[in-house]
């Protein structure tokens, strides 16, 4: 990933201009706090769609996951989510610098049906949710002193139900909720999937190299679903001699799908 810094045209801080996805994807992000790294681009390679569908991005930051996959599947249409106003406005640049179909609002993802009707997100409006929760717990870890990272990474085990209880509402029957945890935090994820009325969970474990536990979980579930769960063969993201390996290399810089993102 590569990156320029220049001034923040609203003075609240610089910002770095980042190139993404081999550079199909450009990224205007603040140069301190929450940064876009492989999470978002995981996310956006394990997210089905189709052209002509409506996906939203939950906790969208500036836009990275959703902007990924609105790269990779031409002719959808995309919400992007946010909570910070600031970076909710950096979102909405980056989806008109890079030419995409993408809105952004400001809306904690855990405001009120009503608001998000408001915001033109009623019940049963998208086809798929994606999200990339803050999965660290403040109770048990230790968090970043900088507001904005700590907002992005940091949260009580409570928030993560409520968030897949928000998916569930957006999503149309048989719609796809897609979304990255922490490994050592499946359990969790089960738990709440399975309270918001999903099946068909399907995960894919993800090594940050060969050989290691997994670090991550990428996870797609169905809204409705009674099809049981699917565990599959794990991504390894760096060989034993830490070189990206080529599964890797083709989701992060060439824009491919992994197999969650297939349909």
């Amino acid at each position: 990933m590569s990156c320029v810094p220049m001034a923040d045209d609203a003075g609240s801080g610089r910002l770095t201009e980042d190139a993404v996805l081999g550079g199909r994807l450009r990224l205007r992000q603040p140069e301190r706090g929450h940064r876009v790294g492989h999470d978002a681009i995981l996310l956006a390679a394990a997210t089905p769609a189709r052209p002509g569908e409506h996906a939203v991005d939950l906790g969208a930051g500036v836009g990275a996951a959703g902007l990924a996959l609105a790269a990779r599947i031409a002719g959808i249409t995309v919400t992007l989510v946010e909570v910070d106003a600031e970076l909710a406005a950096l979102a909405a640049e980056n989806a008109r610098r890079n030419g995409l179909s993408a809105r952004a609002v400001v809306l904690d993802v855990t405001a009120s049906a009503r608001a998000f009707a408001a915001a033109g997100l009623p019940p049963g409006n998208a086809a798929r949710v994606m999200m990339n929760p803050p999965f660290h717990d403040p109770a048990r870890q230790r968090t970043s002193s900088d507001p904005r990272r700590r907002l992005a990474y940091a949260a009580p085990r409570a928030l993560l139900p409520r968030w897949v209880k928000t998916a569930a509402r957006l999503l149309r029957p048989r719609g796809t909720l897609s979304l990255i945890w922490r490994a050592d935090g499946l359990a969790d994820v089960l738990d709440a999937l399975g309270g918001g009325g999903f099946g068909a969970i399907t995960i894919l474990p993800v090594h940050g190299k060969a050989g290691e536990s997994a670090i991550r979980i990428l996870v797609r579930a169905e809204q409705g679903s009674r099809a049981p769960l699917a565990l599959l063969p794990g991504l390894v993201l760096n060989d034993r001699a830490a070189r990206p390996t080529a599964e890797a290399e083709a989701v992060l810089r060439a824009g491919g799908a992994l197999p969650l993102g297939a349909i």
